[in-house]
């Protein structure tokens, strides 16, 4: 009897190990080379293969004290929580909870500047006598287009204000999100850190993601390093903040990345929102994000910004990525759209951020992804 036992043991375990594909040799070759020439101490890589994840592979430590990065390890997302809010706003459109072209102002019981300078959402009192937040709209703070800078601490004066007219082209927000957070919680009276853990990260098995800290994040938690290579303590965010507060693993994040490249929870007709072009992109480069637009000529063919998510045109077709860096962290989603392939990065070093393009290479081979415009400077 144990014989047989052994025996059948023995033909799973092989049976498993079939199921399993090696990781590929170019892509292992690709991560350890970037690593080498960066410096950097951590990386995490999930590759999607079409529809679902193929590989989950982590390199380095979590920490000062050399713990190893582990794929249930707690990262920072950063600002990939923006495509993630994106999804969830994507649904509540999709159900006819939300009107992505109807005024946020709209929604709201008193006029926006009336909510004065709110320390967790934003300073909204700095608008009055500026009516032009009355005309933006979910689909402009989704597409980057509220003429907001990306927050208002960036000002000389440290003031929000509306630079442009809102809609009328790209510049990246993080005080955009969280007017469309504030006017979901306001006025549709939503708990928007409810809704993601009910709606995705409950549905798609994200079991290690939240936009809120957890304790029980600290058992396997990454810290960073700086560009300087300084070790950098992981931040307990304590309010949620759709603008990039989550924290999560790659092994989510590979979930995610398999769900939204499919649009599980989506109809087609959001999912096909979500990923298509809106609105152009002018500029030379992402930061900083209120820059003069681009001559014609010096700009990217094909790029524009979808919901929550750039777009590019490349050799395989349609792209879309994004894109989550602060000064110890850089993380990228890169996607081709009819292959149903994505790859996801997750590091704990900002310093890993140059090695980006080749891994990705490594792994969907040539893109056509628009690294210059991510990383570059105009």
């Amino acid at each position: 009897m144990n014989r047989i036992l052994g025996c059948l043991v023995l033909a799973l375990t092989a049976s498993i190990a079939r199921a399993a594909p090696a990781f590929p040799d170019a892509l292992e070759d690709a991560v350890n080379a970037g690593l080498r020439a960066t410096g950097a101490r951590g990386l995490a890589l999930a590759v999607i293969e079409p529809g679902k994840p193929a590989f989950i592979r982590t390199w380095g430590e979590r920490n000062a004290a050399g713990a190893k990065l582990e794929p249930d390890t707690i990262m920072y997302g950063a600002s990939l929580t923006k495509t993630v809010f994106a999804y969830l706003v994507s649904q509540l459109a999709s159900e006819g909870k939300l009107d992505l072209d109807r005024p946020l102002a709209d929604y709201l019981a008193k006029p926006l500047p009336d909510y004065g300078n709110l320390p967790a959402y934003g300073k909204w009192g700095d608008l009055r006598g500026d009516e032009r937040w009355r005309r933006i709209t979910a689909r402009m703070v989704l597409t980057h287009s509220t003429g907001f800078a990306n927050f208002a601490f960036v000002e000389p004066d440290g003031k929000l204000r509306i630079h442009f007219e809102p809609g009328s082209r790209y510049a990246y927000s993080g005080e955009g999100i969280m007017l469309l957070q504030f006017a979901l919680e306001q006025g549709l009276k939503l708990d928007v850190g409810a809704e993601l853990q009910r709606r995705l990260f409950d549905r798609f098995g994200m079991r290690d993601t939240s936009l809120r800290w957890r304790p029980d994040f600290a058992r396997n938690l990454a810290d960073g390093w700086t560009i300087e290579g300084k070790p950098e303590p992981h931040d307990e965010r304590s309010r949620v903040r759709a603008a990039g507060s989550m924290d999560t693993t790659i092994t989510d994040m590979a979930r995610f990345a398999a769900a939204l490249v499919d649009g599980e929870g989506l109809g087609k007709a959001a999912h096909d929102d979500m990923l298509r072009p809106q609105l152009p992109i002018t500029t030379r480069s992402q930061f900083p994000t209120l820059q003069a637009e681009a001559p014609q000529a010096a700009r990217i063919a094909g790029l524009s910004v979808g919901l929550g998510l750039v777009t590019f045109t490349g050799p395989q077709g349609p792209g879309f990525f994004k894109g989550g860096h602060n000064e110890s962290t850089g993380n990228m989603l890169v996607c081709l759209r009819v292959q149903r392939r994505c790859v996801v990065i997750l590091s704990n070093d900002v310093r890993a951020e140059p090695a980006f393009s080749a891994i990705v290479r490594a792994a969907l081979g040539d893109t056509g992804m628009p690294w210059h415009w991510e990383y570059g400077k105009p």
